[in-house]
């Protein structure tokens, strides 16, 4: 079984590893998604995979460490791609949740998302 949870956060970015080529050098901002799933069997005495308390915890300080923020200044974002936040979520919660399976990263507003299968 896999369970999904998910929240939303606006945070800044610019990408300027080639600053004449696009507008996203620049400074700007978006709503992201992240949403993350986790796999595994239901608990016998639960009926759980996981406790969705525990996984809103854990999102919870995520999004204290992004929301709001230029995500270039945070450690290990310095270049926040769709890409590098995905594998940067996987990495701050594997050790959490053993079953995480897929951690997606959304840009609603431009149609944009990438997925990390851990």
């Amino acid at each position: 079984m896999r369970i999904v949870k998910s929240m939303n956060f606006d945070a800044a970015h610019f990408l300027d590893h080639d600053p004449n080529a696009r507008p996203y050098a620049r400074l700007h901002g978006h709503s992201f998604v992240l949403e993350v799933t986790i796999e595994g069997d239901p608990h016998s005495e639960t009926g759980w995979v996981v406790d969705f308390g525990d996984v809103d915890e854990a999102l919870g300080e995520l999004h204290n460490i992004l929301d709001h923020r230029l995500l270039n200044e945070i450690e290990g974002l310095e270049r926040p791609t769709l890409e590098n936040i995905c594998q940067w979520v996987g990495q701050k919660l594997k050790g959490r949740f053993p079953g995480l399976a897929q951690v997606r990263v959304s840009r609603p507003s431009n149609g944009e998302s990438c997925i990390y299968d851990l």
